[in-house]
């Protein structure tokens, strides 16, 4: 077993992690810093998958309450209001620092000021975007110059485990790695850690996010007991590529689509959005237009491959082919030519707003371990707006790092993390190979992936959710029994398991959570509770693990610190400052 010493150990190579690793690196070159993914660093994760922008306050016109507001509405006002008024405020200096140190360079209007495109559940055009592949820009740009600081080492595939606590466990002191290439083990032991893995959204049988993405540092922070919010509210993305017996099956054809005017059509060749939101029409939330594909395939006005489709062809094939490069290039892979032809698209379980709570600077309540991007709560309260996501993710990120040095420099030497804890996390790990009959973790992934969406997804029901539970559990203890065969170099099956016990672990908290919330808010829709209880549920739910494993749930009414989300419907909105 391989031991390594570093300061501040990353986990996640997205926007999160690579800003986390800018930032604690600037702060103090002298400080060792390693980045870990479970892919390739650069190549992996969901920020490079993001297509279609960053939101921003850049112009005259808008302003930091605009955005503000925007992002508390499209969250059903249950945000964490300041957590989002640091998303706002911080987002410029994110953008400034992209384009000057790291050497993105956003589309620009002709005077050369950055151009910005409108999105959807957005009162101003704040989208700022390199085309529609604007991660892969921002992430490439990050990754090359991450590799000109000598004191960053990049791991490619190693994957976190579990954290480590010192002796005393009063605070983090390392992290238990597997090297998936080799099998083996590595105990970093290290002062601080940064978790910025990505969500679980892959528990869906229609999703968007990259392969390799299984809730990894979610299901860890909530092992070492870390506390949750929100985690019944999962986006689904509205227009998830529909490509049948393919792994592009769920690619995000992106929200600019319909925010540069492209229609939603259901069988019959009708614009249904008029029958659910007529005033925003396809430029609606992402949850409304989500549920409102679903309700019309489910009503049979489905298309043959079970979705919608999306039309962009009225705007002119080379406006189409100009503006969208990334998605008629998508699209031409299932043999659809978007600048031509309208195609076919379903909802996509896409992004997890809940996840571990967390201070303005990232804190959990775990001393020396920070969490940023898709694995934090709280920023987008019941729903995410287009263009917030890599917002989120630099933001905190950078908030993240800088956080981490600042406390790595009050605590002086690392803690003594004990071999019996060490060899504890590894027995349960390696016990499939010592399984010599038992279950397929490629079945229990696909039951789980058909369980959440025919019961959790983007309509639910108390009924439904309680048998979803059941199934859950079941589910859990068929893992104990998983079988792996082989030596454990590069060992998909055992990769698998790892995914799938992950996975079971963020599911049941989603249930739980949904089944306790009785409304409907946001991403959240209960069919036998579809209004909206302001009374009672303008409120979180919480999560943290109790002494027996199992989660325990209590609620907590939103803070209000900034704005009176009983007002939002007015013209007045007055935003309080700090």
């Amino acid at each position: 077993m391989e031991r390594v010493e570093t300061d501040i150990l990353i986990l996640g190579s997205g926007g999160a992690g690579l800003f986390a690793a800018h930032h604690a690196a600037d702060q103090n070159p002298n400080l060792k810093i390693i980045v870990s993914a479970k892919g390739l660093i650069g190549k992996s994760g969901c920020t490079r998958m993001v297509q279609g922008g960053y939101n921003v306050v850049l112009h005259p016109d808008d302003s930091f309450e605009k955005h503000f507001k925007d992002t508390i509405k499209g969250g059903g006002g249950i945000n964490d209001q300041e957590l989002a008024w640091t998303l706002v405020n911080d987002a410029p200096k994110r953008i400034r620092e992209l384009e000057t140190k790291m050497g993105v360079f956003f589309d620009r209007n002709e005077d050369g000021t950055i151009h910005q495109k409108p999105f959807a559940g957005q009162t101003f055009d704040r989208t700022v975007h390199k085309g529609d592949l604007t991660g892969i820009e921002i992430i490439s740009r990050m990754r090359d110059q991450l590799y000109a600081k000598p004191n960053v080492t990049a791991w490619d595939e190693v994957r976190a485990i579990d954290i480590l606590f010192d002796e005393e466990k009063h605070r983090v002191a390392g992290c238990l790695m597997l090297n998936m290439r080799t099998g083996e083990f590595i105990v970093v032991h290290c002062k601080a850690v940064i978790v910025g893995t990505g969500g679980a959204a892959t528990m869906y049988k229609i999703a968007t996010p990259s392969l390799e993405k299984s809730g990894d540092g979610m299901a860890m922070c909530y092992r070492a007991g870390t506390e949750f919010l929100d985690m019944e509210m999962m986006q689904f993305h509205p227009t998830g590529l529909l490509a049948e017996n393919s792994r592009l099956n769920g690619g995000v054809l992106e929200e600019g689509l319909r925010g540069a005017g492209g229609y939603l059509i259901n069988s019959l060749g009708e614009r249904f959005m008029k029958n659910y939101d007529p005033e925003r029409m396809e430029r609606s939330t992402r949850d409304r237009v989500s549920r409102a594909a679903y309700m019309e395939i489910m009503e049979g006005r489905g298309t043959p491959l079970g979705g919608v489709f999306v039309d962009v062809s009225h705007l002119g094939k080379e406006n189409v082919r100009r503006m969208f490069p990334g998605m008629v290039e998508r699209c031409r892979d299932v043999g659809k030519d978007l600048s031509m032809e309208p195609v076919e698209i379903s909802p996509a379980a896409h992004f997890h707003m809940g996840g571990v709570r967390i201070t303005n600077n990232c804190e959990s309540n775990i001393p020396g371990l920070f969490v940023a991007g898709e694995d934090a709560g709280g920023v987008h309260g019941a729903n995410r707006l287009g263009g917030n996501g890599v917002c989120d993710s630099t933001v905190f990120g950078a908030r993240a790092g800088d956080a981490a040095v600042s406390y790595i420099n009050t605590i002086g030497t690392s803690g003594k993390i004990s071999d019996a804890q060490v060899q504890s996390f590894i027995n349960d790990i390696v016990k499939p190979f010592h399984n010599d009959e038992g279950e397929n973790p490629f079945y229990i992934r696909n039951e789980l992936k058909n369980l959440m969406w025919e019961k959790v997804g983007l309509v639910r029901n108390g009924k439904d959710l309680e048998i979803a539970l059941d199934e859950l559990r079941i589910l859990e203890e068929r893992i104990e029994r998983v079988s792996v065969k082989g030596s454990r170099h590069y060992n998909l099956t055992w990769q698998e398991f790892l995914n799938v016990r992950n996975l079971v672990t963020i599911a049941k908290m989603v249930t739980a959570s949904a089944l306790m919330r009785t409304e409907s808010r946001g991403s959240h829709y209960r069919e036998d509770y579809r209004e909206r209880n302001d009374e009672q549920w303008l409120s979180n739910i919480y999560v943290t693990k109790g002494e027996d494993g199992e989660p325990r749930y209590h609620v907590e009414k939103t803070k209000q610190t900034r704005i009176d989300v009983a007002t939002m419907e007015g013209n007045k909105i007055e935003v309080a400052s700090k």
